[in-house]
């Protein structure tokens, strides 16, 4: 009885849906950007040292990887009949060897080590000196798999297009394809965040609240500075993104964001992530220089977020307060309106208050799943009701600013009828009541600002307040 054909199996793009030197770049970039500096020194000593450098100085999840599921499935079903599976790859053996250590299914693997680059020509030629010429059969997804396939005894078509499938077959015959997951349009809005832009309406705020909604200068300047203000923050969550793929990879939702899912190639965000910010900056030359700091100040404050704020318990939620804030900043500096005392201590208020729900949702569904933290976070289960307590004492506070703001002299000189403005108190001590309420039984979206644009209640809630200042007006 013959032996049966070895199965080699690609790993970048073939069993998973990324590729894990760009994987472990971003997690040697998380770790410290500093890196950056010596990856070119790297590549100068060639693609294999550079993978191996990498892979020396970062620490692999085999279990938090994007796998393709249908030829893992089938993978499995052939080691159950007795197939040898190896794991061939050309990215570093460290890493190879960590996805191999998790699955568990395969007899061996062969990958670069720092000298040799296994790519091409180069694994064609260590997979027939280890198994014979049409000693094997072999699963790719790309061009550079041409060569092997050709040394193949057939060849297995995984998350490749057409063409691929067509070329595969003029030098072996393809015995299995596996399609890819189609990447539309809405993959990639999905990816840019394009439903939280809807927060970038805090720019128009300075402009609703000195009455200048009619003003067309200061209205332009404002939408300039929200379409800079939203490629930029795309720019930020991409680059968040694909710094927090392996804890996304464990949240119940965003698992399920396109660079954690696999469902959008990390390439696309490397090259997106600068190119949005760098038309950002372009319309940045149409607006007032202050505009331009007020911006690189929330790029910064980010980034700075991204890489080590959001582990630190309370720093976090009161950057986010911050974030939420600079936005009315930035409509100020756009459309050269002075900003008020009494409207920014409002905002920093109101918008902790929010910023703790968001983490108070996060760990609420922790709870439900029987954790008893949030990975990356720093925050325990046990926390909820400090952060409940918090929360609401933050939003009535924010209430109070209100209350005190409309018994100003101010308010007796930007409004007609003042005493119809006092309705907003009521209203917004409704609201964020509510929010909370919500929030405290588990119905919160991880973002409430989001959830309140969708919650028809507060659509409703911000038309009553809209009417009461039109009254007062």
């Amino acid at each position: 009885m013959s032996k049966p054909v070895p199965l080699c199996v690609d790993l970048d793009g073939t069993l998973i849906h990324s590729d894990l030197l760009l994987e472990s770049f971003l997690l040697l970039i998380k770790r410290n950007p500093l890196y950056l500096f010596l990856v070119p020194l790297w590549l100068l000593g060639g693609k294999a040292r550079l993978k191996a450098e990498i892979a020396s100085r970062v620490q692999l999840n085999g279990a938090a990887l994007p796998y393709t599921q249908p030829l893992l499935d089938w993978l499995k079903t052939e080691k159950a009949a007795g197939r040898p599976l190896w794991l061939c790859t050309a990215s570093d053996v460290r890493l190879a060897q960590a996805v191999a250590d998790h699955l568990g299914i395969f007899d061996g693997v062969l990958a670069s080590n720092g000298q040799l680059n296994l790519s091409g020509r180069n694994k064609a030629a260590e997979l027939v000196k280890r198994f014979g010429d049409k000693g094997f059969d072999y699963c790719g997804n790309h061009r550079v798999d041409l060569p092997i396939w050709q040394q193949a005894r057939s060849a297995i078509v995984v998350n490749a297009p057409s063409s691929l499938e067509g070329a595969a077959a003029k030098v072996a015959p393809v015995s299995l394809v596996i399609p890819p997951r189609k990447v539309g349009v809405r993959v990639i809005t999905k990816a840019l965040r394009v439903h939280q832009w809807a927060k970038n309406a805090l720019i128009f705020v300075p402009v609703a609240a000195a009455h200048k909604l009619t003003d067309a200068a200061a209205l332009t300047d404002s939408l300039l500075a929200f379409v800079a203000f939203s490629l930029c923050a795309s720019s930020v969550y991409l680059l968040n993104d694909m710094l927090d793929l392996e804890a996304d990879r464990q949240h119940h939702s965003k698992c399920n964001r396109p660079f954690a899912a696999g469902s959008l190639s990390l390439m696309f965000g490397l090259l997106a992530t600068p190119a949005l910010l760098a038309v950002a900056l372009a319309i940045c030359l149409l607006l007032p220089l202050q505009f331009l700091g007020v911006l690189a100040v929330y790029y910064i404050a980010t980034l700075a977020y991204s890489f080590g704020i959001k582990k630190v318990v309370m720093v976090d939620v009161l950057a986010l307060a911050g974030l939420y804030t600079i936005r009315i900043v930035a409509g100020a500096a756009a459309s050269h309106i002075p900003l008020s005392f009494w409207l920014l201590i409002f905002a920093i208020f109101i918008f902790l208050s929010l910023a703790i729900v968001k983490r108070y949702a996060e760990l609420y569904v922790m709870r439900e799943q029987g954790k008893l933290s949030a990975k990356g976070r720093g925050y325990h289960v046990e926390d909820l009701s400090i952060l409940q307590n918090l929360g609401t004492a933050s939003g009535y506070i924010s209430i109070l600013v209100l209350g005190l703001y409309l018994n100003s002299p101010e308010v007796a000189v930007m409004y007609h009828q003042p005493k119809f403005a006092w309705g907003l108190v009521p209203i917004m001590l409704y609201w964020i009541s509510r929010i909370w309420m919500e929030t405290h039984r588990g119905q919160m979206h991880d973002d409430p600002l989001v959830y309140a644009l969708k919650d028809r209640t507060s659509l409703a809630t911000g038309a009553l307040a809209a009417l009461v200042l039109w009254l007062a007006v």
